[in-house]
């Protein structure tokens, strides 16, 4: 039974980080934290870039919540390890699938791989950091709601508006 309970904890902090990733991409990398994420929307030169770092901080954090579970605040190990499991869907999903930074490549024609890698390239249809649809980095909204943002979005100011 106490091993549900550790599961289910990862499984709920899994799901949180969608969340979490959700409000962070949106509200502090195209915000305040914009040095560092603009390198995602821009040509990579090399294997990594600056936006990296947020993957280093996030995985940090993870790994603080693990050791402080391990001495003794439980569940926190289990919340690091839902963290560290949600790093890893991230880096499979989001970089290697989306943004092709594995050695091969593989785009998807149909289901929820499409549905999320075409939701995160409407992201970057916008040339800077305002004006973007689909913050999420494993959930992807409607297709078809994502187009009607944009298109509502769109006008005369929104090239001045998306600037750097």
């Amino acid at each position: 039974m106490h091993a549900l309970f550790n599961l289910s904890v990862v499984v709920l902090s899994v799901a949180a980080m969608e969340g979490v990733a959700i409000i962070a991409h949106r509200y502090l990398m195209h915000g305040p934290g914009w040095a560092w994420h603009r390198s995602h929307h821009e040509p990579r030169l090399g294997w990594f870039e600056k936006n990296d770092l947020y993957a280093v901080v996030f995985a940090g954090v993870a790994i603080v919540l693990i050791a402080w579970g391990n001495a003794g605040a439980w569940p926190l190990q289990w919340v690091g390890t839902g963290m560290a499991v949600y790093g890893a869907l991230y880096f499979m999903v989001h970089d290697g699938l989306v943004h092709q930074r594995w050695p091969f490549r593989y785009v998807p024609r149909q289901g929820y791989l499409k549905r999320l890698y075409q939701a995160h390239r409407l992201h970057h249809v916008v040339k800077g950091r305002v004006g973007c649809v689909s913050f999420g980095f494993l959930y992807a909204p409607p297709l078809a709601r994502l187009r009607q943002q944009l298109r509502r979005q769109q006008g005369p100011d929104l090239k001045k508006k998306g600037g750097a």
